[in-house]
């Protein structure tokens, strides 16, 4: 009961922390505006190639990768607890950090899912992307399971940036082009070298990116084992989360870096 505590006012703390920052009206003309262009941008490229196939190709990609970006994003967690001056606290505390940054954060999936979403189903009828009732329905538990996989990954990375402090950057601009470059969003994984798309089907998206391609093809039983395998790539990387997090705190007390001062 005192973990769940803990989880429902971390998630709660969180919830209100996005508040402060979009009103429905903002997040509209501001954020989603943005996103929606940003998928336009790549599925105007196939249109550019006079290529269909291309163009919803590259439409799915960018729209699924939406859910991991935010997902991904969750690293951020740490800087933005050190910067507050409550890591330090956080650390003290008899609670494992992992548990209070994890679900602070979780409002990211849901922003994700939905900005994902939001751009797939609005440009998929402009771009004339077949969209089979109702079996197109199925891509929403997909991208949110895409969205949970990177989340867990994001916290993974959250816990190397706590202990490295000066790889901030390195960190989070390494861990979002992977994901962006390996996974299949603009690339299919057959035009790479098989260890690199071997690498791919450990990050999160690939699987899930392939379910939702499989569903609009039509191919349910595949699209169900690509979910299970996104599901087993999220497990494993928040197990490695877990595992690996309590020891990156105890680095940071002993060098100092869980410090507001540098």
């Amino acid at each position: 009961m005192t973990t769940l505590r803990i989880m429902r006012y971390a998630l709660l703390s969180g919830a209100y922390d996005y508040g402060s920052i979009y009103t429905w009206k903002s997040w509209l003309g501001g954020w989603f505006l943005r996103v929606l262009s940003q998928v336009t941008f790549f599925a105007l490229i196939g249109r550019l190639l006079n290529a269909e196939q291309q163009t919803w190709f590259l439409l799915v990609g960018n729209a699924v990768m939406l859910a991991a970006m935010e997902g991904v994003w969750a690293l951020n967690m740490v800087g933005w607890e050190r910067n507050a001056g409550t890591l330090p606290l956080l650390a003290a505390s008899p609670t494992n950090p992992v548990l209070v940054l994890a679900s602070r954060g979780v409002y990211l999936i849901g922003d994700g899912s939905v900005s994902a979403l939001g751009a797939f189903f609005v440009l998929g009828p402009l771009f004339h992307l077949p969209m089979p009732w109702p079996r197109v329905l199925l891509v929403v538990p997909l991208t949110v399971l895409v969205g949970a996989s990177a989340y867990c990954l994001g916290t993974f990375l959250g816990g190397v940036i706590l202990a490295y402090r000066g790889v901030n950057n390195l960190v989070a601009n390494v861990g979002l082009v992977s994901v962006m470059t390996l996974c299949g969003i603009n690339v299919p994984l057959g035009a790479y070298p098989t260890p690199v798309a071997w690498i791919s089907r450990c990050l999160p998206v690939t699987h899930g990116l392939i379910g939702v391609r499989d569903v609009l093809a039509g191919d349910l039983s595949a699209a169900a084992g690509q979910a299970l395998a996104e599901a087993a790539v999220g497990l494993c990387w928040l197990a490695l989360c877990l595992l690996t997090f309590r020891w990156f705190v105890e680095r940071g007390r002993r060098n100092g870096s869980l410090e507001f001062a540098t």
